[in-house]
C-alpha cells in the first residue's frame, strides 16, 4: 500500500500519531529530501529506510516504487513539510499507483495554504489554490490575469527572494486588494501581514523576506 504521509510545516507538535506509526512501520520511505526527514525521523525515534524522491528523479524512481507497491511493499510517501502533492512531489506517484491498481491511503495533516487562508481574515467558503508563481515578470502577469476576475480569494506560494516582485505584478494586475502573507507558520516567530497589496509590499521593503511565504489575497467579488 502507498501511504501519503503529512508532516509538520514547522512545529514538531503537529505530527500525528497515526503518521508516526506509519512511517515506523513501512518498509520504505519516499523522502523528498532524505536528510531533512532524517531529522523528522530521528527526532520521532523511528528508524526506517528512505529513498530519495524530489522533482528531479520521481519518473524514474516512481516506476522503481510501483514496482515494489506490486510487489507487496508499503511505502510512506514524505515531502520537506506539509503534504505530499500540494507544490510538492507526489502527484505523479499517486496517478501512477491508481493506473497500477495499488492500494493508496492518506495519513492527513498540516498545509501552509490552509493555515493562511483560514488566519488571512478573507473568505474561506471558497478559495482558489494556484501554488507558485512563474519566476519572470512577463509570465508571472499572465499567470494572474488568468484569475483577475475570479471571485474566489486566491491563495499563492513564493519564496523570499521574489516576494516583493511578485507582490508588484499581484498589485498591476489584481489592484491594491486586500491581501496577507503569511511566513513561519507554526513556529516561535509566526507571522501574518495584513493589509492592501501595496500596505504589505511595504512591510517587506523594510524587512528583508526570509523563509517560504503563502500569499492570499481577496477574490474580484471581495475586491468591488
Amino acid at each position: 500500500m502507498l501511504h501519503i504521509v503529512s508532516t509538520p510545516i514547522g512545529n514538531l507538535g503537529d505530527m500525528t500519531l497515526r503518521a508516526i506509526e506509519t512511517l515506523k512501520t513501512v518498509d520504505l520511505v519516499a523522502s523528498e529530501d532524505t536528510r531533512k526527514t532524517g531529522l523528522l525521523l530521528r527526532h520521532f525515534g523511528i528508524d526506517a529506510r528512505q529513498v530519495a524522491f524530489h522533482e528531479h528523479n520521481e519518473r524514474v524512481v516512481g516506476a522503481r516504487l510501483i514496482e515494489q507497491l506490486q510487489a507487496g511493499k508499503s511505502i510512506a510517501l514524505v515531502t520537506n513539510a506539509g503534504t505530499p502533492g500540494v507544490s510538492d512531489p507526489g502527484f505523479t506517484l499517486v496517478r501512477a499507483a491508481l493506473a497500477a491498481d495499488v492500494p493508496i491511503t492518506m495519513e492527513p495533516g498540516p498545509a501552509a495554504f490552509v493555515m493562511a487562508i483560514v488566519l488571512s481574515g478573507l473568505p474561506v467558503h471558497s478559495f482558489t489554490f494556484r501554488g507558485f508563481p512563474p519566476r519572470k515578470s512577463g509570465p508571472r502577469r499572465r499567470f494572474f490575469e488568468v484569475d483577475r476576475e475570479n471571485p474566489h480569494t486566491l491563495v499563492f506560494y513564493e519564496s523570499p527572494y521574489r516576494l516583493i516582485a511578485m507582490l508588484d505584478d499581484a498589485l498591476a494586475v489584481f489592484g491594491d486588494r486586500a491581501c496577507a502573507v503569511a511566513n513561519d507558520l507554526t513556529k516561535k516567530f509566526e507571522r501574518i501581514d495584513r493589509g492592501s497589496i501595496t500596505e504589505v509590499r511595504a512591510v517587506f521593503e523594510a524587512t528583508e523576506p526570509r523563509g517560504e511565504y503563502t500569499i492570499v489575497i481577496a477574490g474580484a467579488d471581495a475586491a468591488n
